[in-house]
């Protein structure tokens, strides 16, 4: 599980912040999905430690214990990364996000080229508003309806939340998720990863909706940060079997992100493209370590 820190931030915010692996190993920042936290999952801690990966989670501002920031944009995760690394003592850091988390490690991949080597988006979204990509297109239904309150604006998303929100527990989150999952995401959500993604879940809203809230409204506004200013190595990973964050997203990141590599999949999905890849997708990040 790895050791808990809490990151002191000069406005006097607090991050929750979780550390696996050795002290002077590659360090990767990784960025957790909507609506989750930093809490750990041990089968991604082994695979980074065995690579010799220090793996660094944080919970976003208003998820968990790590202090809300109303009104925060996707780029304002950028000072907190830096903040961490600061405090950990790290001066250049891999970075990768999943889902929710995919528009913020490319935040810090934009705003923080001397500090980050590489960045990996796995199954996160475009951007909205684009001509050239329907953000809604292909979306199960869950996710129609809270975009669709986002888009509507902050007390219709609140509504939305509050009554989505609720504890869940690994025997049920399948059913919470309901038309997110397609077939191989379904399959992948048993065992220790359907325990996790629970607790992560839990620990995500135990303060309340207001990280999720807070993600949602970033997500369909302006992020903040231009993504043609990227200069250093990014993976774009994206499966076609993706109900949360569809395909046409991969492609048109893909397709936006300069120099970027294409993983886009056949056959995987939101959650199994994480569950099922992690150790290869952080093979190719290390791949970009100065030797």
């Amino acid at each position: 599980m790895g050791d808990r820190v809490d990151v002191e931030l000069p406005d006097g915010r607090v991050l929750d912040v979780w550390v696996c692996g050795p002290q002077g190993g590659v360090a990767a920042i990784f960025h957790h999905g909507t609506p989750m936290s930093g809490l750990p999952f041990g089968p991604f801690d082994e695979v980074a430690v065995s690579r010799g990966v220090r793996l660094i989670s944080y919970s976003r501002p208003g998820y968990g214990g790590s202090s809300r920031v109303p009104g925060r944009s996707v780029a304002d995760c950028a000072a907190d990364v830096e903040a961490i690394l600061e405090r950990l003592g790290v001066d250049r850091a891999l970075t990768l996000g999943w889902s929710g988390g995919g528009p913020h490690t490319l935040a810090t991949a934009a705003l923080l080229p001397d500090r980050v080597i590489a960045c990996a988006s796995i199954a996160g979204c475009g951007p909205y508003g684009r001509d050239d990509l329907d953000f809604l297109a292909g979306m199960g239904k869950e996710n129609l309806q809270e975009f669709g309150a986002a888009l509507e604006g902050p007390e219709p998303l609140q509504a939305y939340l509050e009554a989505a929100s609720g504890e869940v527990g690994a025997d049920d989150i399948a059913d919470a998720l309901g038309d997110l999952l397609s077939k191989v995401d379904r399959a992948s959500l048993t065992g220790d990863f359907a325990s996790y993604l629970a607790g992560a879940m839990n620990e995500a809203l135990r303060s309340g909706i207001w990280g999720w809230f807070d993600d949602d409204l970033a997500f369909v506004r302006d992020w903040g940060f231009d993504l043609a200013s990227i200069r250093i190595p990014v993976t774009i990973w994206q499966g076609d079997q993706d109900r949360m964050v569809p395909f046409d997203h991969g492609r048109w990141l893909a397709a936006n992100v300069p120099g970027a590599t294409a993983r886009l999949l056949e056959g995987d999905g939101h959650l199994s493209i994480a569950v099922g890849r992690f150790g290869e997708i952080l093979d190719e990040l290390l791949g970009s370590v100065p030797g």
